[in-house]
């Protein structure tokens, strides 16, 4: 079977081959984009991130064989014109969580379960939607796209580091409570040093 490098390389001189990218990767980019801004909208940005990719095939990084990293890229980058409208969507969502429309009950176990974090689909919703715009798109991708920390990088353009350090900060939001036991960890230590410290004195 072809990589996905190889695929866009034939396409340069063959652009119909490019179709087998759009086969390959259409559901994965356009569940993920529906569930951003809803299926219609999901529709539009599915249809115009492989336009877009088709458009920039030469400047793909051939070293990468998985084209999906790239195309979330291009993706998340359209989705961000909609952030009005996903804001409003994700927030809708908490009243509609029982349905299985956009955001189901299923897709946000995932993300609860990926993130280790004991909250209810209703809670959760409006939580996404409250995180700065830059937090909500790596916790997506990472969450709804299923990518590494590493593709997660790619897609986004910035380093491996910047991601672990957004979604260290996304667990804090969407689970306050982990802040708040950490807290308490770190003053228990601090008291229990301070104890000792007293003692000798």
């Amino acid at each position: 079977m072809s990589t996905d490098s190889e695929i866009i390389q034939r396409s340069l001189g063959h652009p119909r081959a490019f179709a087998e990218l759009f086969d390959r990767h259409a559901r994965a980019v356009g569940g993920y984009a529906a569930r951003r801004l809803g299926a219609d909208a999901g529709e539009d940005i599915l249809s115009e991130t492989f336009l877009v990719a088709f458009a920039r095939r030469r400047a793909f990084d051939t070293s990468w064989e998985s084209a999906l990293p790239w195309l979330y890229g291009i993706a998340s980058r359209l989705i961000r014109k909609h952030r009005a409208r996903e804001a409003k969507h994700l927030r809708s969502s908490a009243q509609s969580a029982q349905r299985e429309e956009h955001i189901s009950h299923g897709d946000l176990e995932t993300t609860i379960a990926r993130l280790d974090a004991e909250i209810s689909t209703r809670e959760l919703a409006p939580r996404i939607a409250a995180l700065s715009a830059k937090d909500r798109e790596t916790l997506l991708l990472y969450a709804w796209g299923d990518l590494t920390y590493e593709e997660v990088a790619v897609a986004l353009g910035v380093p491996v580091g910047t991601v672990r350090s957004r979604m260290n900060r996304v667990r804090t939001r969407l689970d306050p409570s982990r802040a708040a036991s950490r807290e308490r960890v770190v003053n228990d230590k601090e008291g229990a040093v301070d104890g000792r410290f007293r003692a000798r004195a």
